[in-house]
């Protein structure tokens, strides 16, 4: 049996195949990411469903279709960046083969060169020949020291060549795995990218309807807007009030660490609607920031964001513009609003029949609103993902859930999206 022959049996005997060969952990890790996004589209796909037909409906069904158009989107996006990073992940496991093949050549070489003087002097004979023949005592034990030294030295080299024949198949095996993976990436995402066109044709479709239906649009148009003025105006009112309300607190507080001489000082320095923070109030406020793009979602069930936050025009639909203060999450029937940070739930107010809860997390509140039913009340002490409420479902409307979630530093409105986690 030759070298080589000999080599393939022990590698087989001493490293099994099913040893080698498992998913590596970055496969694994952008599988993660991509699942929260693909599940999270499945268990919303049939949201869009309607039973109502006037122009309320058809603009619900919108933005409903746009919400979806967009998460598909996002996950198109996250295939293109999984699909790069895999593509990078196959160059480097190819370089890597390639070195790794080329130290197995060497040390084969190695490994031969001492076969081949091995195979000169084999014999017991020669050996003792070699050692005997040495013109001193100390050069005897040297050269019995050389030649034990040397049988171990190959032993070393061929176990050495098993390791690295080990790490090579491990290595071929893993860069199978990844380029299955890319290939399973790819036809995902032709699949997406199918499915999306289908959406976008219904979108078309939609939009078409909504334009022949332009008066109408524009009176719903406005009746939304103008409801949505009102709870603003109402959840301003209430915030400026709870500001006021925290103000005179931290007030009071700082007044009694003074010394009675230096009252009039502190009052001079906080003139009225100037928001002072307890020094409660401070670490969370501090801790709120430190989580800025780590909040929960607000909402208990898969979702998908049907109305963004800010100024914008909708899409293919003349003079239609919308102003949202905060951002509209449609999430499935019986779902339930979520606290997005430790707080104190600073109000709760009925609007056109449907509660509204705001939590104050020290100078920052977050705002709830489209409730069919209120689980806490004015002065609750709240917890992260705490049930807050339930969430109304339009019965007349295919049990369509929507939250209205916002969020303010004091009077000052922000984009949740950038809060919140994705």
């Amino acid at each position: 049996m030759n070298n080589k022959a000999l080599f393939t049996v022990l590698f087989c005997l001493v490293f099994p195949l099913s040893l080698v060969g498992q998913t590596s952990d970055f496969i694994k890790e952008l599988e993660r990411q991509r699942k929260v996004i693909q599940r999270q589209i499945q268990e919303t796909e049939n949201l869009l469903k309607t039973t109502k037909k006037d122009v309320g409906g058809q603009l619900n069904s919108l933005a409903t279709l746009s919400g979806q158009i967009e998460e598909r989107k996002r996950l198109i996006l996250q295939l293109n960046a999984d699909v790069d990073a895999l593509e990078n992940e196959i160059s480097s496991l190819n370089h890597q083969l390639v070195e790794l093949e080329n130290e197995l050549k060497i040390k084969r070489d190695h490994y031969a060169k001492s076969v081949r003087y091995l195979q000169k002097n084999r014999t017991i004979q020669d050996k003792l020949m070699f050692i005997f023949s040495a013109e001193s005592l100390a050069q005897t034990y040297r050269r019995m020291r050389y030649v034990k030294e040397y049988g171990m030295h190959q032993q070393k080299q061929g176990e050495e060549i098993l390791l690295k024949q080990k790490e090579i198949t491990g290595k071929k095996l893993e860069l199978e795995k990844t380029r299955q993976a890319k290939k399973a990436l790819i036809i995902a995402r032709q699949d997406e990218a199918a499915k999306l066109e289908k959406q976008e044709n219904q979108k078309r479709t939609l939009v078409g309807s909504l334009q022949r239906r332009q008066k109408d649009l524009q009176k719903e148009v406005n009746k939304k807007r103008a409801e949505a003025n009102k709870l603003n105006d109402r959840i301003d009112k209430l915030i400026e009030e709870e500001l006021e309300k925290a103000r005179k607190i931290a007030e009071k507080e700082r007044k009694k660490e003074v010394k009675k001489e230096d009252k009039e000082k502190v009052i001079e320095k906080t003139p009225m609607g100037e928001f002072i923070m307890t020094p409660a109030d401070q670490r969370l406020s501090g801790s709120f920031v430190n989580n800025r793009g780590r909040l929960p979602i607000p909402i208990s069930t898969p979702y998908i964001i049907v109305s963004r936050y800010g100024q914008y025009n909708v899409e293919g639909l003349r003079n239609v513009k919308l102003d949202n203060k905060g951002v509209d999450i449609q999430g499935q029937p019986g779902a339930e609003a979520l606290s997005v940070f430790s707080g104190k739930v600073a109000a709760v107010f009925e609007f056109n029949g449907l509660f509204n809860i705001l939590v104050r997390h020290g100078n920052y509140i977050s705002v709830y609103c489209n409730l069919s039913q209120a689980f806490v009340k004015s002065g609750d002490e709240v917890s992260t993902k705490q049930k807050l409420g339930k969430i109304y479902s339009d019965e007349s409307d295919n049990s369509r859930t929507i939250l209205h979630f916002q969020l303010r530093k004091e009077t000052v409105k922000l984009n949740p999206e950038l809060w919140l986690v994705r």
